[in-house]
């Protein structure tokens, strides 16, 4: 992989050298010919309408100058049909009728010169300048087409080049893909990363009807005692090793959960007192009630429901089991 990636790279830094840098210079100077080009056809269309603008002042003034002269040669012929207007009076408006003719004939002979001009340009415009503007454009892009078309050939050399080592590279690439063997390999990780925990044995039965079975004899104290010391090693014999999914902190508060011994069998017990006596029902009661309080004024660290049942539990049968005579 290592290997096939090189030949990648031989491929970028070549395609780098030899076609990106000179297509990024090429490109610079198409976009500064193809802007001389365009201000060029800007240029030639601001004067086509410079020239247009002329040719209709021209023509305006030309307009103004005919209408001046018709309204002074009626206006002579006005007063030289009048016989009450002066011979000065006449020979004036004469002279005014003469001079806007004049005026009329220049601008006349202005406007004809600046239509010719005008017609002269917008030939050369339409036939010459605009056609040559649109050539230069169109042979700029057959160059950058053409270059284009150089820069994929230089891409395809490159690229064969390097064809037979990258052929070679996936030839290696498929000989390790089939000496791959997953049995193998899944039995590496599980080595390595094995656990060591064994699954927990089978939880014991905890016969809490016992202490109402046992009978009263000299042995039942002493038996209820090595009954109460056994099941309070059962949880840990149980819970040596647990399944290592479980969460810590509920694997902790499993294992860390309070037993506290049973309590010491009361000073006035003894074997010969008697079950139905006036004062059994009241020596039961005493021993129960105060493990009940030590038991509510102790505050053990227990973190689920789970250990707080199974605890409460474990000291109620150890209390009865004490308390029996």
């Amino acid at each position: 992989m290592n290997d096939y990636a090189g030949q990648h790279e031989v491929i970028s830094e070549n395609m780098t050298s030899q076609i990106t840098a000179e297509l990024t210079r090429f490109v610079q100077e198409l976009k500064q010919e193809r802007k001389s080009h365009f201000h060029e056809g800007r240029k030639a269309q601001q004067h086509i309408e410079t020239c247009w603008k002329q040719l209709e002042a021209s023509k305006r003034r030309f307009e103004r100058d005919c209408k001046e002269a018709e309204r002074a040669q009626q206006y002579f012929e006005k007063m030289d049909a009048d016989i009450n207007v002066t011979k000065a009076d006449v020979e004036k408006a004469r002279q005014q009728a003469q001079i806007r003719h004049q005026m009329s004939d220049d601008s006349k002979g202005e406007y004809s010169s600046v239509l010719q001009k005008f017609n002269r340009e917008q030939n050369d415009h339409y036939y010459t300048h605009i056609p040559g503007i649109f050539q230069k454009l169109q042979d700029m892009e057959e160059r950058r087409i053409g270059r284009m078309s150089d820069s994929l050939k230089t891409y395809a050399e490159i690229d064969r080049q390097v064809v037979p080592i990258i052929g070679k590279c996936l030839d290696g690439i498929t000989k390790s893909a089939e000496s791959i063997n997953g049995k193998q390999d899944s039995q590496m990780v599980i080595e390595s990363f094995k656990s060591g925990f064994e699954p927990p044995g089978d939880v014991d039965f905890e016969d809490f009807t016992q202490s109402m079975k046992r009978t009263v004899s000299d042995n039942s104290l002493t038996n209820t005692k090595a009954d109460g010391k056994s099941d309070a090693k059962v949880p840990s014999k149980s819970r040596g090793k647990l399944w290592p999914f479980i969460k810590k902190n509920k694997l902790m508060s499993l294992l860390t959960s309070p037993h506290q011994p049973p309590p010491p069998p009361p000073a006035s017990a003894s074997p010969s007192a008697v079950p139905n006596g006036p004062q059994s029902p009241k020596q039961q009661k005493e021993p129960l009630s105060h493990r009940f309080n030590d038991f509510m004024t102790s505050k053990p660290k227990i973190h689920c429901f789970r250990s707080l049942k199974r605890g409460l539990s474990l000291k109620l049968v150890r209390t009865v089991s004490a308390c029996t005579p």
